[in-house]
Protein backbone atom coordinates (compact mmCIF):
# COMPACT_ATOMS: atom_id res chain seq x y z
CA UNK A 1 0.00 0.00 0.00
CA UNK A 2 1.33 3.44 -0.97
CA UNK A 3 2.42 5.53 2.05
CA UNK A 4 0.88 3.08 4.52
CA UNK A 5 2.71 4.55 7.52
CA UNK A 6 1.71 8.11 6.63
CA UNK A 7 -1.91 7.09 6.03
CA UNK A 8 -1.99 5.32 9.37
CA UNK A 9 -0.77 8.51 11.08
CA UNK A 10 -3.57 10.49 9.44
CA UNK A 11 -6.16 7.99 10.69
CA UNK A 12 -4.71 7.85 14.20
CA UNK A 13 -4.51 11.62 14.65
CA UNK A 14 -7.47 12.92 12.64
CA UNK A 15 -9.81 12.70 15.63
CA UNK A 16 -7.63 15.28 17.38
CA UNK A 17 -8.97 17.82 14.91
CA UNK A 18 -12.32 17.53 16.69
CA UNK A 19 -10.70 19.16 19.72
CA UNK A 20 -9.54 22.09 17.64
CA UNK A 21 -11.98 22.91 14.87
CA UNK A 22 -15.77 22.98 14.39
CA UNK A 23 -17.58 20.12 12.63
CA UNK A 24 -15.53 18.86 9.66
CA UNK A 25 -13.71 22.08 8.81
CA UNK A 26 -10.11 21.07 9.54
CA UNK A 27 -7.64 18.91 7.67
CA UNK A 28 -4.16 17.50 8.12
CA UNK A 29 -1.57 15.76 6.01
CA UNK A 30 1.66 13.81 6.34
CA UNK A 31 4.37 13.76 3.68
CA UNK A 32 6.38 10.65 2.91
CA UNK A 33 9.52 12.61 3.86
CA UNK A 34 10.41 16.28 4.15
CA UNK A 35 11.26 16.32 0.44
CA UNK A 36 8.95 13.56 -0.80
CA UNK A 37 6.62 13.95 -3.75
CA UNK A 38 3.43 12.57 -2.15
CA UNK A 39 1.43 12.90 1.05
CA UNK A 40 -1.49 11.31 2.89
CA UNK A 41 -4.35 13.65 3.76
CA UNK A 42 -7.73 13.56 5.49
CA UNK A 43 -10.68 12.91 3.17
CA UNK A 44 -13.25 15.58 2.43
CA UNK A 45 -16.58 15.96 4.17
CA UNK A 46 -16.50 12.99 6.55
CA UNK A 47 -16.29 12.73 10.35
CA UNK A 48 -12.72 12.46 11.57
CA UNK A 49 -13.25 8.98 13.02
CA UNK A 50 -15.13 7.45 10.10
CA UNK A 51 -12.41 6.37 7.66
CA UNK A 52 -9.68 3.76 7.67
CA UNK A 53 -6.17 3.45 6.25
CA UNK A 54 -7.26 2.08 2.87
CA UNK A 55 -9.77 4.92 2.45
CA UNK A 56 -7.22 7.62 3.31
CA UNK A 57 -6.31 9.58 0.18
CA UNK A 58 -2.74 9.82 -1.10
CA UNK A 59 -1.96 12.86 -3.24
CA UNK A 60 1.13 13.93 -5.15
CA UNK A 61 2.66 17.35 -4.65
CA UNK A 62 1.32 18.00 -8.16
CA UNK A 63 -2.16 17.82 -6.62
CA UNK A 64 -3.23 14.59 -8.33
CA UNK A 65 -4.73 11.77 -6.24
CA UNK A 66 -2.66 8.59 -6.43
CA UNK A 67 -4.44 6.21 -4.06
CA UNK A 68 -7.19 5.92 -1.45
CA UNK A 69 -10.86 5.06 -1.71
CA UNK A 70 -12.12 8.49 -0.61
CA UNK A 71 -11.76 11.90 -2.21
CA UNK A 72 -9.16 14.11 -0.50
CA UNK A 73 -9.76 17.33 1.40
CA UNK A 74 -10.87 20.35 -0.61
CA UNK A 75 -7.70 22.03 0.67
CA UNK A 76 -5.42 19.75 -1.39
CA UNK A 77 -4.20 22.74 -3.46
CA UNK A 78 -3.05 24.47 -0.26
CA UNK A 79 -1.27 21.39 1.10
CA UNK A 80 0.35 20.42 -2.20
CA UNK A 81 1.51 23.97 -2.93
CA UNK A 82 3.04 24.33 0.54
CA UNK A 83 4.86 21.02 0.09
CA UNK A 84 6.17 22.17 -3.29
CA UNK A 85 7.58 25.32 -1.68
CA UNK A 86 8.64 24.15 1.79
CA UNK A 87 10.66 21.20 3.16
CA UNK A 88 8.14 20.22 5.81
CA UNK A 89 6.78 16.82 6.81
CA UNK A 90 3.25 17.66 7.99
CA UNK A 91 0.56 20.33 7.80
CA UNK A 92 -2.38 21.00 10.12
CA UNK A 93 -5.15 23.41 9.14
CA UNK A 94 -7.94 24.37 11.55
CA UNK A 95 -10.72 26.89 12.08
CA UNK A 96 -10.04 26.78 15.82
CA UNK A 97 -12.01 29.61 17.45
CA UNK A 98 -9.30 31.76 19.07
CA UNK A 99 -6.93 31.56 16.12
CA UNK A 100 -9.80 32.24 13.72
CA UNK A 101 -10.73 35.28 15.80
CA UNK A 102 -7.19 36.56 15.26
CA UNK A 103 -7.52 35.77 11.56
CA UNK A 104 -10.80 37.65 11.16
CA UNK A 105 -9.29 40.64 12.95
CA UNK A 106 -6.21 40.42 10.68
CA UNK A 107 -4.19 40.47 13.90
CA UNK A 108 -0.73 38.83 14.05
CA UNK A 109 0.26 37.17 17.30
CA UNK A 110 3.22 38.91 18.97
CA UNK A 111 5.63 37.12 21.35
CA UNK A 112 3.58 37.53 24.52
CA UNK A 113 4.80 34.22 25.97
CA UNK A 114 8.01 32.27 25.51
CA UNK A 115 6.18 29.22 24.07
CA UNK A 116 5.69 31.11 20.84
CA UNK A 117 9.21 30.00 19.86
CA UNK A 118 7.68 26.60 19.05
CA UNK A 119 6.64 28.22 15.75
CA UNK A 120 8.89 31.28 15.59
CA UNK A 121 8.94 34.75 17.14
CA UNK A 122 5.44 35.68 16.02
CA UNK A 123 2.53 34.31 14.03
CA UNK A 124 1.87 36.41 10.92
CA UNK A 125 -1.35 36.89 8.98
CA UNK A 126 -1.52 35.62 5.40
CA UNK A 127 -3.61 37.62 2.94
CA UNK A 128 -7.02 36.25 2.04
CA UNK A 129 -7.60 34.12 -1.05
CA UNK A 130 -10.39 31.64 -1.81
CA UNK A 131 -9.98 28.31 -0.02
CA UNK A 132 -8.57 25.45 -2.03
CA UNK A 133 -6.49 27.68 -4.34
CA UNK A 134 -2.81 27.93 -5.20
CA UNK A 135 -2.99 31.65 -4.42
CA UNK A 136 -3.96 30.88 -0.83
CA UNK A 137 -0.95 28.58 -0.45
CA UNK A 138 1.30 31.23 -2.00
CA UNK A 139 0.06 33.82 0.49
CA UNK A 140 0.59 31.44 3.42
CA UNK A 141 4.15 30.55 2.39
CA UNK A 142 5.01 34.22 1.81
CA UNK A 143 3.69 35.24 5.22
CA UNK A 144 5.49 32.44 7.08
CA UNK A 145 8.70 33.06 5.19
CA UNK A 146 8.69 36.81 5.85
CA UNK A 147 8.07 36.21 9.57
CA UNK A 148 10.44 33.21 9.79
CA UNK A 149 7.53 31.29 11.27
CA UNK A 150 6.10 27.80 10.81
CA UNK A 151 2.54 29.01 11.44
CA UNK A 152 0.23 31.62 9.97
CA UNK A 153 -3.28 32.92 10.45
CA UNK A 154 -5.23 33.26 7.20
CA UNK A 155 -7.37 36.38 6.87
CA UNK A 156 -11.04 35.56 7.57
CA UNK A 157 -10.31 31.84 7.46
CA UNK A 158 -8.24 30.07 10.11
CA UNK A 159 -4.80 28.74 11.04
CA UNK A 160 -2.10 26.72 9.29
CA UNK A 161 0.83 25.09 11.09
CA UNK A 162 3.70 23.20 9.46
CA UNK A 163 6.31 20.97 11.12
CA UNK A 164 8.76 18.14 10.43
CA UNK A 165 6.18 15.58 11.65
CA UNK A 166 2.47 15.37 12.43
CA UNK A 167 2.74 15.11 16.21
CA UNK A 168 4.79 18.32 16.33
CA UNK A 169 2.39 20.08 13.97
CA UNK A 170 -0.58 19.16 16.17
CA UNK A 171 1.24 20.12 19.37
CA UNK A 172 2.19 23.48 17.91
CA UNK A 173 -1.38 24.04 16.71
CA UNK A 174 -2.47 23.69 20.33
CA UNK A 175 0.28 26.13 21.39
CA UNK A 176 -0.85 28.78 18.90
CA UNK A 177 -4.51 28.36 19.81
CA UNK A 178 -3.69 28.71 23.52
CA UNK A 179 -1.60 31.84 22.93
CA UNK A 180 -4.25 33.36 20.69
CA UNK A 181 -6.77 32.87 23.48
CA UNK A 182 -4.37 34.39 26.02
CA UNK A 183 -3.78 37.42 23.78
CA UNK A 184 -7.48 38.05 23.19
CA UNK A 185 -8.40 37.59 26.85
CA UNK A 186 -5.73 40.11 27.87
CA UNK A 187 -7.09 42.59 25.33
CA UNK A 188 -10.69 41.96 26.42
CA UNK A 189 -9.66 42.91 29.97
CA UNK A 190 -8.54 46.29 28.58
CA UNK A 191 -4.90 45.39 29.25
CA UNK A 192 -2.05 45.72 26.79
CA UNK A 193 0.15 42.63 26.27
CA UNK A 194 3.87 43.32 26.67
CA UNK A 195 5.86 41.26 24.15
CA UNK A 196 9.18 39.64 24.88
CA UNK A 197 12.24 41.19 23.25
CA UNK A 198 14.30 39.51 20.53
CA UNK A 199 17.10 39.02 23.06
CA UNK A 200 14.74 37.26 25.47
CA UNK A 201 13.41 35.06 22.68
CA UNK A 202 16.91 34.11 21.55
CA UNK A 203 17.67 32.99 25.11
CA UNK A 204 14.57 30.78 25.07
CA UNK A 205 15.61 29.27 21.75
CA UNK A 206 19.02 28.43 23.19
CA UNK A 207 17.39 26.82 26.22
CA UNK A 208 15.05 24.78 24.02
CA UNK A 209 18.01 23.19 22.25
CA UNK A 210 18.68 21.11 25.38
CA UNK A 211 15.05 20.76 26.52
CA UNK A 212 13.46 17.33 26.98
CA UNK A 213 14.77 13.79 27.22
Amino acid sequence: MILESERRQVVEHAAELAELTPARTGNLSVRESTDGDAFAITPTGVPYDSFDVAETPVVGVDGEQRDGEMAPSSEVPMHSAIYRREDVGAIVHTHSPWSTAMATAHQPLPPIHYMIVAVGKRVPVASYAPYGTDKLAENIVEAMSAADSTAAFIENHGLVVTAPDLETALENTHHVESLARLYLEIRSASLEPRPLTDEQLETVLEQFESYGQ
